[in-house]
């Protein structure tokens, strides 16, 4: 079972080359609404676990404040680096980097906060939901009584027709895209309003198949050639006014197999499943799409607002 799950470990990106983590390090975003999450939730004196720590930064950030912080990584390559790391940082003493699996592993003792950040767009390819729900049935019959709470506390998911264009220097090519949260250009024309399609709350058991049917109305003219993913994290709820910390992940858009054309005021019928830390083709194969009335006063169901 161990070997099988290291095979698909590594396709899916589990064991991610030490050189993109220096990324994940220069982003700005990622790295300041976690930072900010970390140090509005673990009070002083707290235990944290870490699932998936990579370079251990979520760990020291916890670590600021933390009394113990347990950093749990799979990759051996990592937990060396980890440990150098921590190592080189004022209070990385209190983080215990464990070269452990996610999915076995249980901390000595209770703790009051799990950090897992093993998120790709649309929950695809890395095993955040699996790794939380699995831990969270382990946890509870080690540990009964109170859970801890999960860093994100939940994940927010939506989907949005888009005209996108694939011509590079005249080469045609509509492939899988990422795009960065609040830059447009003219490749780029949303054809309609983003859909809600799941809600992912980690103090809730969660279904690893995710599945959705929905309308969205086409607001605007144009060549429906590929759906754009959104996925937004919310790291932290700020109770006191009303407020979240968010981390938005770059767009994901794929293209769609047969493209179609498109009016303002006709209604698309979009439909797929896919499993939670399954592979990107396994979404973009079930993806159905088809224009079920041209009704100019419907409007489209489950939509909000993503920034």
């Amino acid at each position: 079972m161990l070997i099988e799950r290291e095979a698909e470990s590594c396709y899916l990106g589990q064991f991610i080359p030490l050189q993109y983590h220096h990324n994940m390090l220069m982003d700005v975003n990622r790295m300041d609404n976690f930072k900010a999450a970390i140090q509005h939730q673990v009070f002083e004196g707290a235990k944290v676990l870490e699932l998936g720590g990579g370079t251990g930064v979520l760990s020291w950030f916890a670590a600021q404040t933390a009394a113990k912080v347990y950093c749990v990584e799979f990759n051996p390559d990592m937990v060396a680096e980890a440990r150098r790391l921590l190592a080189l940082n004022q209070l990385g003493e209190r983080v215990e980097v464990i070269h452990a699996d996610a999915f076995e592993y249980l901390p000595p003792e209770p703790v009051d906060f799990v950090i897992c950040e093993m998120i790709h767009v649309a929950m695809l390819r890395e095993k955040q939901v699996e790794v939380i729900e699995n831990f969270k049935q382990r946890y509870a019959k080690k540990f009964p009584g109170q859970m801890p709470v999960f860093i994100p506390e939940a994940v927010v998911m939506a989907v949005q027709p888009l005209q996108q264009k694939y011509d590079f220097l005249g080469f045609q090519a509509p492939i899988i895209q990422f795009q960065l949260p609040g830059a447009f250009t003219s490749d780029t024309v949303e054809l309609g309003q983003t859909a809600l399609y799941k809600v992912i709350d980690f103090t809730q058991p969660n279904d690893l198949l995710i599945e959705w049917e929905g309308d969205i109305t086409i607001e605007q003219s144009g060549r429906l050639s590929a759906l754009r993913f959104i996925t937004k994290n919310i790291l932290a709820i700020v109770a006191h006014n009303s407020s979240t910390i968010d981390w938005l992940n770059h767009y994901m858009v794929l293209p769609l197999a047969r493209p179609m054309q498109v009016k303002a005021g006709e209604v698309i019928h979009v439909g797929f499943k896919y499993r939670a830390g399954g592979t990107i083709d396994s979404l973009q194969n079930a993806i159905e799409v088809q224009i079920v009335s041209s009704n100019m006063v419907s409007k489209p169901r489950m939509s909000m607002a993503f920034t």
